[in-house]
């Protein structure tokens, strides 16, 4: 374990212990979101820490062999400032604010500071980098890329035009069928729900069900049923009559 009176970064080790709290995948620890002077902030409570630091799951050996050296981990956490103890507001619990002892306590609250590797952050950046210079010198391009960067633009804007002009047609279909009929007619039903890119397109149409259709049966049904039992209890009078 490093030495928390240490000045300077942290150590590696320590990383990747801090790296290891904050995965929930690794280590089980819900993160909330907060805000602490104004910066969004992920916070989590010291005695879920502390529960997944020592919790053994799915055969595995916990982290830490006991709560003891758990919170050792978590005071260097905060001795290296990877981390701040703070208190929630009583009247929004997502403001936070810090507060003055920096030490482990389980009923209380800590906010991450380490934002873990920045590489994807790094190649992102240097993507949009690459994209933008990309543009930029697209007169330099070679007429090959050119003609067939223009060429894919044309059918990614005609298939844009496509998705409209469908759209509209749909529209218009099922406001004549409502008029026309007491069921809408829907062409491609499933093209804006959230299905794969085929499903989209299937069924090719289908009638709009009416947002009622089981109740006027079921009370006719009810209705059929009552006077069938109200004409057999009639015939079953008449007869007794009868036979007087």
């Amino acid at each position: 374990m490093a030495d928390a009176n240490a000045i300077g970064s942290p150590p590696k080790e320590l990383l990747g212990f801090a790296s290891y709290l904050r995965s929930p995948s690794k280590s089980g620890l819900r993160a909330r979101e907060g805000v602490l002077n104004g910066r969004r902030v992920q916070y989590f409570k010291g005695k879920s820490a502390l529960n997944a630091l020592t919790k053994e799951e799915g055969g595995k050996k916990p982290r830490c062999a006991s709560r003891e050296e758990a919170t050792e981990w978590i005071q260097e956490l905060l001795d290296f400032q990877l981390i701040v103890r703070c208190d929630r507001d009583a009247q929004a619990a997502s403001m936070l604010r810090i507060n003055p002892m920096q030490n482990v306590d389980e009923d209380t609250y800590y906010a991450w500071l380490y934002e873990g590797s920045q590489i994807m952050v790094i190649l992102g950046g240097i993507g949009v980098v690459a994209v933008v210079l990309a543009g930029v010198m697209f007169p330099l391009w070679p007429s090959v890329l050119r003609n067939g960067t223009w060429y894919l633009s044309m059918v990614a804007l005609g298939l844009l035009g496509l998705l409209f002009a469908i759209a509209i047609v749909r529209l218009i279909v099922y406001i004549i069928t409502v008029i026309a009929c007491p069921q809408g007619l829907w062409i491609f039903p499933n093209l804006f729900e959230d299905v794969g890119f085929f499903e989209s397109f299937v069924p090719l149409h289908a009638w709009e069900a009416p947002k009622d259709a089981n109740k006027p049966a079921v009370e006719s049904s009810a209705a059929g049923s009552a006077g069938a039992d109200a004409k057999t209890s009639t015939d079953i009078g008449t007869e007794q009559k009868k036979d007087e």
